[in-house]
C-alpha cells in the first residue's frame, strides 16, 4: 500500500482527486451513489461524514477506465436511443 492510501478524503476533495482520473463526479453525484447504492466509490464514515479513503478512491476510479477500444461492447450495439 503506498504512503497516503489511508488518507481520508471529504466529498469535496474525492471529487477533485477524481478528475484526476478524467472522472468528472460532483460532490453531490458522490452522495447520491451513495445513497442509492449505485455501486459508488466505497467510503468511511466519521461519525455522520462520509470519507473516502485515498487508496480504495485510486482503484475504484480505475476500476471505471475501460482498455482501449475500437467500437462499441456487444451489449451496447444492441441499444438503440431515439
Amino acid at each position: 500500500m503506498a504512503d497516503g492510501d489511508e488518507d481520508l478524503l471529504t466529498r469535496a476533495e474525492a471529487s477533485a482527486f477524481l478528475g484526476l482520473f478524467g472522472i468528472r463526479m460532483k460532490p453531490a453525484t458522490l452522495a447520491r451513489l451513495w445513497s442509492t447504492g449505485n455501486d459508488g466509490p466505497p467510503c468511511r464514515h466519521v461519525r455522520s461524514k462520509p470519507h473516502y479513503p485515498r487508496g480504495l478512491l485510486r482503484d475504484w476510479a480505475r476500476s471505471q477506465i475501460t482498455e482501449v477500444r475500437t467500437g462499441a461492447p456487444a451489449a451496447a450495439r444492441g441499444r438503440r436511443r431515439g
